[in-house]
């Protein structure tokens, strides 16, 4: 069990009802975090609240679509008025990556994922930033990009346009409120066995064996448990000299 760094902070995770964003709220939960699960899935999304509070831990849940601006206000508003404030987030709520040639995108999907993963990402980094300045205590805040956000990856236009962008406003907003001891930083994750990733081997028909080398040094997957640790360390003071950057947390993916 991590030590309790984040004791007495509260924390949103967004897409928090499974995957990196579960193993993330769980962890912050261990590390003494009140965590906020915010998800669209209602179900799954409750299922980990309950499973942080079975373990001893406090958490809430609250429905959201980051791509909507009165619902992400809202997501700060329920946090508010639950905790009383809002001290680290983890911006982590994605839609699965686009699959098709620059030539013959879906135009539908290129602009439902971009509502998401960029400007959900931008709604919800916003409204944190007004609520950690209202306060004036500083704060945290961690954007989840990818290594698609420095290594683009054909038949990815949407999801690499994304997180490149995600790299992008990170280092905007450290900038702005660096001032104002708000720390924003962003985690690229590799190859992270997570529902996504499964449905994208399925899809392609591959095989973890057949894959995992081309995409990690260490020839595997990660876990979201590891990725959620890169978060943790950015949200508590251990990196409290750390801001506008990125943790690469790829098995070496991106150094080659």
């Amino acid at each position: 069990m991590p030590f309790p760094v984040l004791e007495g902070k509260v924390a949103i995770i967004t897409g928090a009802a499974m995957g990196m964003g579960k193993a993330t709220a769980k962890l912050f939960a261990e590390a003494k975090a009140k965590v906020v699960v915010a998800d669209f899935n209602e179900e799954k999304g409750r299922e980990v609240v309950e499973e942080i509070k079975a373990n001893g831990g406090e958490a809430t849940f609250v429905k959201v679509d980051i791509s909507n601006s009165e619902l992400v206000q809202n997501m700060i508003k329920e946090t508010v008025a639950t905790y009383g404030r809002l001290d680290v987030a983890v911006n982590n709520a994605a839609l699965t990556p686009d699959d098709k040639l620059a030539a013959e995108f879906d135009e539908d999907y290129f602009n439902r994922l971009i509502s998401i993963d960029l400007t959900g990402t931008a709604l919800c980094l916003k409204y944190e930033l007004q609520q950690m300045l209202t306060q004036g205590e500083g704060g945290s805040i961690i954007n989840i990009s990818s290594v698609s956000g420095f290594r683009p990856q054909p038949k990815n236009i949407a999801y690499v346009a994304a997180k490149h962008a995600v790299v992008g406003m990170t280092k905007v907003a450290a900038m702005e409120n660096g001032p104002h001891k708000i720390r924003v930083n962003s985690v690229a994750p590799g190859a992270i066995d997570t529902p996504m990733l499964r449905g994208a081997l399925e899809q392609f028909g591959f095989t973890e064996e057949e894959y995992a080398p081309q995409l990690s040094l260490l020839n595997r997957f990660g876990q979201p448990e590891e990725i959620a640790q890169a978060s943790l360390w950015l949200a508590s003071d251990a990196s409290s000299y750390v801001t506008g950057t990125t943790i690469h947390a790829d098995a070496g993916y991106t150094s080659r």
